[in-house]
């Protein structure tokens, strides 16, 4: 400790005090008060040195826990119950270093989501590349009749169709997550919202005969985002759409109230199984009745959406008797 600059100017300081008290208390006083006063001196300087010594040991004490923290040791507690400006450091140090584990569980938890991201993926585009192999080997084969290399040819199209649309709702969910997307704030007319939203699924309800019944409140509106709310009930109906049967029955009513605008969705299709429901606004979750063709993003997307415009979405279901989505849309001021 004495090898300490800082150690070192303190007892110079205390030391050149104490010689100049004891000299002029020689010099105006008498004798034995000038060594009365060094004695003093001496004690007050062997007080300074205790506690300087104390201050250091509890530096270090600091110095060894930011250590550990640095390695990754997030859980200790330095704080104690006592006043003074260590303690208050310790304190401090308590707060950043509880933030920096908060931190770090969630780089770990984007980590782990990333990774896990990154292999549904991977999952997803496997199965239609290789479809798409096969059918160009086949497609390349001379001896192909013409019936079977127009089917091969509609099924490569369909093929990519589909990897055109996942790698587009990849992205758009990318940008949702990465909070690169700015929703508007402007006033939306429910009506024509449903109207574009219904508008692309049209012929896939006609080909299966479905039944669409919309009961609404022509003034209903709320403050959000026209397309990106129209995209989120797109992928919603197109999910009523696909698991209904042939002839059954589309619902969609809304209405606006003193607190919030709610659009509700409903089919009376095979329903969704009770252990799925907890999972099914979840990525590239695939729940027991779900299609071949299903890769599980489209509800997805369109959680994320609703919920970034201060909106709630939720979904009931029966098995064998219909599921309903139903989004509720926050009052805002623009």
């Amino acid at each position: 400790m004495l090898r300490n600059r800082e150690v070192q100017i303190l007892l110079g300081i205390l030391l050149l005090i104490s010689v100049i008290g004891f000299s002029l208390t020689a010099i105006f006083v008498s004798m034995p008060a000038a060594f009365l006063v060094l004695a003093v001196s001496v004690l007050l300087i062997s007080c300074t040195l205790i506690f300087t010594k104390w201050r250091y040991k509890e530096i270090d004490k600091l110095s060894g826990y930011l250590q550990q923290i640095s390695n990754g040791h997030f859980q200790l507690d330095v704080r104690d119950n006592y006043e003074g400006e260590l303690s208050i450091l310790k304190s401090q140090i308590y707060k950043v270093t509880t933030k920096l584990s908060e931190q770090g569980a969630v780089l770990q938890e984007d980590k782990a989501k990333l990774t896990n991201a990154i292999s549904d993926i991977s999952h997803q585009l496997k199965t239609p590349l290789t479809s798409m192999m096969v059918m160009g080997d086949l497609l390349c084969d001379k001896r192909l009749d013409d019936t079977k290399r127009a089917e091969f040819t509609r099924n490569f199209q369909v093929q990519l169709e589909r990897m055109e649309w996942l790698v587009s709702s990849l992205l758009k969910l990318s940008k949702i997550d990465a909070g690169t997307i700015s929703f508007k704030k402007e006033k939306v007319l429910v009506a024509p919202l449903i109207q574009k939203a219904v508008e692309p699924l049209l012929i896939p309800m006609d080909i299966k005969m479905q039944t669409l019944s919309v009961t609404s409140d022509e003034q209903a509106s709320f403050i959000g985002d026209f397309n990106w709310t129209a995209e989120a009930l797109i992928n919603i109906i197109k999910n009523c759409v696909e698991h209904t049967s042939e002839g059954g029955e589309i619902n969609i009513s809304f209405s606006e109230n003193a607190l919030f605008t709610e659009i509700t969705i409903s089919d009376n299709g095979k329903g969704i199984a009770k252990e799925d429901l907890p999972y099914i606004f979840k990525r590239f979750y695939k729940g027991k009745n779900a299609s071949d063709d299903s890769v599980g993003i489209g509800l997805a997307m369109a959680h994320s959406i609703v919920t970034s415009q201060q909106g709630d979405i939720v979904v009931k279901s029966n098995k064998g008797v219909g599921t309903t989505f139903q989004m509720k849309f926050y009052k805002q001021v623009i």
